[in-house]
């Protein structure tokens, strides 16, 4: 996997979703918010860089099977997105 950030996660998710491309979010909390976590008494707010970024990453697909084509093509599905649909700041 390949984790990136953007502050529109989600929507660029669904765009990348609507052009086959699949990706995955794999922490989705930052740890403090995480029910393992819950006895250490920490709460929203606590830790919020920690929160922003739990918000906006975005892993994309990485394994050997993976052609040129297919990671040209992720490659320029995610800089369509980032110029033509929603800019991060």
């Amino acid at each position: 996997q390949y984790t990136l950030r953007h502050t529109q996660r989600d929507a660029l998710q669904a765009f990348l979703k609507e052009n086959e491309i699949d990706t995955g979010i794999y922490y989705p909390l930052p740890l403090h918010l995480h029910p393992a976590y819950a006895d250490l008494g920490h709460k929203e707010g606590d830790f919020p860089r920690a929160e922003q970024i739990a918000s906006e990453v975005l892993s994309l697909p990485v394994h050997p099977e993976l052609t040129e084509e297919q990671i040209v093509y992720t490659a320029e599905k995610v800089c369509q997105f980032t110029r033509e649909i929603a800019p991060s700041p």
